[in-house]
């Protein structure tokens, strides 16, 4: 046999990739592969990256796994906002030294301008 045989490959719409994944949740992967006529681990990658956040599977089929994806980032942007309220802070802080010493170093300019005079 000649090494030409071209395969295709089926593309899909995220659509019928979500329906896909719920079917498998209803009917188990098995069956849910041979009604749809796709390979198992077809759908084992379709549930996999459901589980994950990356399919969209609708609303109200949050798993234990990526709703602990969301805790986890939930976790990781409120880290991320008391960092930023503490550089905010800090960088208040400066900018009222940096006016304070702009005030002084202005009357002293002025003082000495008196002086000169």
């Amino acid at each position: 046999m000649s090494g030409n045989v071209k395969r295709t490959t089926r593309q899909y719409t995220k659509d019928y990739k979500a329906e896909s994944v719920k079917l498998v949740k209803e009917i188990g992967i098995t069956k849910a592969a041979i009604e749809l006529g796709v390979p198992k681990t077809t759908l084992y990658q379709r549930v996999k990256s459901a589980e994950i956040g990356d399919l969209d599977t609708g609303i109200g089929t949050q798993t234990p796994g990526s709703a602990m994806t969301q805790a986890m980032e939930i976790q990781q942007l409120w880290a991320e906002i008391k960092a930023l309220v503490k550089e905010n802070a800090r960088l208040k802080k400066e900018n009222d030294f940096l006016e304070e010493a702009s005030a002084f170093f202005a009357a002293c300019r002025q003082r000495l301008a008196k002086k000169s005079e």
